[in-house]
């Protein structure tokens, strides 16, 4: 009786932990629907501080609930300080997808450019962003790096030996490493899409957490794969489908200037 209570306690604190991040990703969904108002016109300037605040609120929003399961395990793997070692391992993870907001300011810009210059040029690129995702989404690499993020064991037994007081935060930015590997080709979707388009938002969300945490998860990332295969050849008749690049511009946020 004993062992099976200290199962079921375990349980409930690792049920918590994954809760604790679920209403932090709630919270940054609502802040971003709050702002939505502001941002979406594509009318605005935006500075790279600011943008870098936005992309990681939409981070934390899309990511979380994919990543929550890993970080409450990784909490559990210690009788204290639970909570405090899931936060810094949330943290480590969060900079790295932080970090990526750099070169997707770039190419928001870029987007911008091609949209309101050279449409026809912005054709061709989203036919491009689309090929990567497409090809990428059926790699090796790809494979691998769903892998560790679908079944984390292994690196969480490489963490174990992680020492120093920045273990938790190395721990979180390398696991973050590997979903950006992971996932980096379907966040350049937003090129196409806009950086603030809800519904890319929540559909990337919906193809991020789906591949990582359901059953079929490898089959649905193949899926996606051919879906922008298939993306990258309508456009050419259908620019509309990535108005961010192709002139449209409505659906989400440009950066008028660099």
């Amino acid at each position: 009786m004993v062992g099976v209570t200290r199962t079921a306690i375990t349980v409930r604190h690792g049920a918590g932990h994954s809760e604790l991040l679920l209403l932090a990703a709630a919270a940054a969904w609502a802040w971003v629907a709050l702002r939505r108002g502001d941002m979406g016109s594509g009318a605005m300037a935006w500075d790279l501080p600011a943008f870098l605040g936005m992309w990681t609120v939409m981070m934390a929003a899309m990511m979380l609930p994919a990543t929550s399961p890993v970080a409450a395990l990784y909490a559990r793997t210690v009788p204290v300080h639970r909570t405090p070692r899931m936060i810094a391992f949330t943290a480590g993870y969060v900079l790295v997808w932080s970090a990526a907001g750099l070169p997707a300011y770039a190419l928001a810009g870029g987007a911008t450019h091609l949209a309101t210059t050279r449409p026809a040029a912005g054709t061709a690129a989203a036919a491009a962003v689309f090929a990567v995702n497409g090809v990428y989404q059926l790699s090796p690499l790809k494979d691998r790096c769903l892998a560790k993020c679908r079944s984390p064991i292994g690196l969480l037994l490489r963490y174990a030996s992680y020492r120093g007081p920045s273990r938790h935060l190395r721990a979180g930015a390398h696991h973050g490493a590997f979903c950006l590997g992971c996932c980096w080709s379907l966040m350049l979707l937003f090129t196409a899409f806009g950086v603030m388009n809800p519904w890319a938002m929540v559909g990337l969300a919906a193809v991020v957490t789906t591949e990582k945490r359901l059953p079929r998860g490898r089959l649905v990332a193949r899926a996606v794969g051919l879906a922008s295969l298939a993306l990258a050849i309508a456009v050419f008749w259908a620019p509309l489908l990535a108005t961010n690049l192709t002139g449209g511009g409505m659906g989400g946020m440009g950066l008028r200037h660099l």
